[in-house]
């Protein structure tokens, strides 16, 4: 994996941060996008041999800088902090237009605790934690083993660390109970919190089968990016059968079978999926005998 990194280091630098992190940069045009992630989801998705911000940049002429962490420490090293320290001192980010910062949950959380570093940059950050301090955050069971991490050190508490930032956009799903709890830390009136429903604990990976993610990181790279937009592109969810087996199956838990028969039929004529005749017929045998409940109660009072 590190060679796989290395020999794309053509056109930029690689540079090791102390044993935990890895700086990676592809120079481009006007435009940088900065990403944190982790070797692990590297090496997992074993088809991506590159970090996910060169998909995200690829066709932009974007430049991207990842920066990847070999253990889920949150990027809390003073190796890190030095290396951010360094890009502002040397002026690396005054030589682009454009800077976007971009991360998911630990990610998420460096994405907007580092982006001070480039004042004015625009931040999207997917389900972030917003400090792992348990005095401010032990209500997160999640976690525990990296509650020893330094969050109330510098570059530590991201909502604070968001007041640089031009614009943030936030990414979670609001039925995920920790991470919407995280979320309204980030209390700022730049920051838009964009509630992306039933699609569960790892949004991101859902967007990008959307076809959302990319297109958000372009406008964002382009100065382009607004609520208004997000929501357009939110609608591709109307098409897409996991939200909709998510939306089926909560509209059945809370008996709401009319309802769900509508959402059924409508999706019917978008989606040729097995899931949905199934689904159907077991709404429609639900209708059908509270029908025949109710015309039986009428008979009885007759």
């Amino acid at each position: 994996m590190e060679r796989s990194i290395r020999d794309a280091t053509s056109a930029g630098f690689y540079r090791a941060l102390g044993t935990g992190h890895d700086a990676f940069f592809h120079a481009g045009g006007n435009g940088l996008l900065v990403t944190f992630e982790s070797l692990g989801d590297l090496v997992e998705e074993q088809e991506r041999t590159t970090p996910l911000g060169q998909e995200l940049t690829r066709g932009t002429g974007c430049a991207h800088l990842a920066v990847l962490a070999r253990r889920s420490d949150w990027f809390r090293s003073p190796d890190v902090y030095a290396f951010f320290d360094g890009l502002t001192d040397k002026g690396f980010f005054d030589d682009f237009d454009q800077v976007v910062f971009h991360g998911a949950g630990m990610g998420g959380y460096a994405a907007g605790a580092f982006s001070v570093a480039a004042p004015g940059a625009t931040v999207i950050m997917i389900r972030p934690q917003a400090t792992l301090d348990p005095r401010l955050a032990e209500w997160d069971p999640r976690f525990v083993s990296a509650r020893r991490l330094p969050f109330d050190t510098r570059y530590g508490h991201a909502p604070d660390m968001l007041d640089a930032a031009e614009r943030a956009f936030l990414f979670y799903d609001p039925e995920e109970e920790f991470d919407a709890m995280h979320a309204a830390l980030f209390h700022r009136p730049h920051v838009h919190r964009i509630r992306l429903r039933h699609l569960g604990r790892r949004p991101e990976t859902h967007m990008a089968e959307m076809d959302i993610l990319k297109p958000v990181i372009h406008s964002a790279l382009r100065g382009t990016l607004s609520v208004l937009e997000v929501h357009r592109l939110w609608r591709a969810r109307q098409k897409y059968p996991f939200y909709l087996r998510r939306l089926m199956a909560r509209l059945e838990d809370d008996d709401r079978a009319e309802l769900a028969r509508r959402v059924c039929n409508h999706v019917g004529t978008r989606l040729d999926s097995p899931c949905f005749p199934e689904t159907r017929n077991r709404i429609e045998h639900l209708l059908e005998n509270r029908l025949g409940r109710r015309l039986g109660d009428r008979i009885n009072l007759v």
